[in-house]
């Protein structure tokens, strides 16, 4: 035997040594890395879960019995050393602790368990150069423990999403056919999105453009218009429908923050017409809450943007309700349907004139054109459509065919 194989035997002798060392004190190490990581980690302190300390305690034991297996057997640590990772994972994500944390407390355990070994060799000088052995096998147990464990955290995060979206569609569902829950988990989901049987929300209701083909694309759409991480938003058949809380500052905050979502959507390329109920209160006018807020989207007519069922006009109203452009006049129909084809500027004219009291001087400030071309383009309107846009009664049939027409053109 050379001087070398004597050596390396010495070396494994004290490597045996150490793993002892750490095999008899397993339950210590375990008990100080979980004190370690308490102290270091804030998030596992302030989750008030009697069972979570335990739960951490043996979750390092069993790391350290992972590290012992694979020095006593001289191998590597394996990925099959760590088939409870799923477990802890699935409570770390119940619980609601990050991945970071949840590594991060991962990396305490490890290091708390190296500091013991240290100890052993201030205990026995002679095994000093065996640590450096089992540095190495601590960082590959680090390695492949935490890639197991952040595999794990990831499915486990991904199965709760898939079952909040799961409760989410069925509750909804539900609240849709005027059926408010009854059992405590369903009521718990829904008081946990900030909504209760007395409380006063808001429904939304959103297109779901073709281009969002992709999950991503779908969950960006939905993140977008949850306002202020609450309320429940779910992707349905196609269409996105939402149900928001009013909080005390009360509804304009909730439009406000889905403006403000729609026009960041539109920044994205992201295309789609939302529209908002009025303030409802109590589940069992959900159902009402989803038509207004039906009604409001559809009159966008296609175009993208956020429409308030209280912004509504009650021609507006009318058209959604009564959509039957067959009371159109053929002149105006034809009228209508050739300047939509063609851009719509004199469409466009009238319905700026309206808004401007049948102001020609403001209509034509606001068009950026000169009043002189209000005039012209008001009188082409008056001779295709033989209405006399002067007379209030006139512009309100014009105003109701070119609204019906589009309607009827979706």
């Amino acid at each position: 035997m050379t001087d070398g194989t004597v050596a390396l035997a010495g070396e494994a002798r004290s490597a045996d040594k150490l793993a002892q060392w750490v095999q008899r004190r397993e339950s210590v190490i375990a008990h100080d890395a979980t004190n370690s990581i308490w102290h270091q980690v804030p998030a596992y302190g302030d989750r008030a879960d009697a069972g979570l300390r335990d739960e951490v305690e043996a979750h390092c034991r069993q790391v350290f019995a992972a590290f012992l297996a694979s020095v006593t057997e001289r191998r590597h640590p394996l990925r099959s050393d760590f088939p409870w990772s799923g477990q802890h994972a699935m409570r770390r994500v119940e619980l609601g602790i990050t991945l970071s944390d949840f590594m991060k407390a991962f990396r305490v355990g490890q290091l708390t368990l190296w500091d013991d070994i240290l100890a052993g060799v201030n205990e026995w000088p002679s095994t000093k150069d065996a640590a450096l052995l089992l540095v190495s096998q601590v960082m590959r147990t680090i390695e492949v423990g935490s890639t197991a464990a952040a595999e794990a955290y990831l499915e486990a995060q991904q199965y709760q999403l898939a079952d909040s979206a799961r409760l989410a569609r069925d509750l909804l569902e539900d609240l849709l056919a005027g059926k408010p829950p009854t059992v405590e988990e369903r009521q718990l989901a829904l008081a946990q999105m900030g909504l209760a049987d007395d409380g006063p929300l808001v429904a939304l209701v959103a297109t779901l453009p073709s281009k969002l083909v992709g999950a991503e694309q779908r969950a960006r759409l939905r993140a977008a218009l949850t306002v202020a991480g609450r309320g429940m938003v779910v992707a349905r058949h196609h269409e996105v429908v939402a149900l928001l809380p009013v909080g005390a500052s009360g509804p304009a905050r909730v439009v406000d923050g889905v403006r403000t979502a729609v026009v960041s959507l539109l920044a994205d390329g992201i295309l789609t017409s939302v529209g908002l109920s009025c303030v409802r209160t109590g589940f069992h006018e959900i159902p009402w809450a989803y038509e207004d807020a039906r009604t409001a989207m559809d009159s966008l007519l296609g175009r993208p943007g956020v429409r308030a069922m209280d912004e509504m006009s009650t021609l507006d109203l009318l058209i959604s309700s009564q959509k039957n452009a067959r009371l159109v006049p053929p002149e105006v129909r034809a009228f209508v349907e050739e300047d939509l084809a063609t851009g719509g500027i004199l469409v466009e004219t009238l319905s700026t004139y309206v808004s401007h009291d049948l102001n020609a001087k403001l209509t034509a400030m606001h068009l950026h054109v000169h009043a002189n071309t209000i005039y012209y383009r008001l009188d082409r309107i008056a001779e295709r459509t033989g209405c006399d846009v002067r007379r209030v009664e006139d512009l309100i049939d014009l105003l109701l065919a070119v609204r019906l027409i589009r309607a009827e053109a979706r």
